[in-house]
């Protein structure tokens, strides 16, 4: 049998970064399962930080619905968050050449709201040749249907959809290293 030659399909850590969208106070308040959604936001952001994989954030109309969650952006080092009115994180101006100037191929996606504005980014960056992970229990909406929908919307569109953990450990690829002890608590 002949084996054809194909796109890896683990995230490729090399070329991969994490995209934070619009995880601020005032929106999370309404968000279904808002904790988890800030804890495996907060497990991704120390990962990536660990393994220097780059990290973006937007943050939408951030005079109405107030700035990133303090832990969050206290996490992100050089936290500058890309300020959009568009739904999609492809809007905030300056987005895809920062993705695009960081080398990044892989966009692991985090934040809210699901069905609106993690799935419009979602579209954007497929449209733009990126291949995306969405952490399912990263990203929420103010319902649990809308959520569900998304995830749905963006897998049947091309995303790979998986969890916080099977992404920290896809990035990982193996135990005994120095990285892997350092991210082991976050993951017990």
């Amino acid at each position: 049998m002949e084996l054809k030659s194909r796109e890896s399909l683990r995230i490729q850590r090399a070329a991969a970064g994490l995209l934070v969208v619009d995880i601020q106070e005032r929106l999370l308040r309404a968000i279904f399962e808002n904790e988890r959604v800030g804890e495996n936001s907060h497990r991704l952001i120390q990962a990536a930080v660990i393994l220097n994989l780059p990290v973006l954030a937007t943050e939408q109309y951030r005079k109405g619905l107030g700035p990133t969650l303090p832990a969050l952006a206290n996490a992100i080092p050089n936290f500058k968050p890309l300020e959009k009115v568009a739904f999609s994180a492809c809007g905030a101006a300056g987005c895809l050449a920062q993705l695009n100037g960081a080398g990044i191929s892989d966009v692991i996606l985090c934040g809210i709201e699901t069905h609106v504005c993690i799935c419009q980014t979602c579209l954007d960056l497929l449209e733009q040749g990126f291949r995306v992970f969405v952490a399912a229990d990263a990203v929420s909406s103010r319902t649990q249907e809308n959520h569900f929908l998304g995830l749905e919307r963006m897998r049947d569109a091309g995303a790979i959809i998986g969890s916080t953990e099977m992404f920290i450990f896809e990035l990982l690829e193996r135990a005994a290293t120095d990285e892997f002890k350092r991210i082991l608590p976050l993951v017990k």
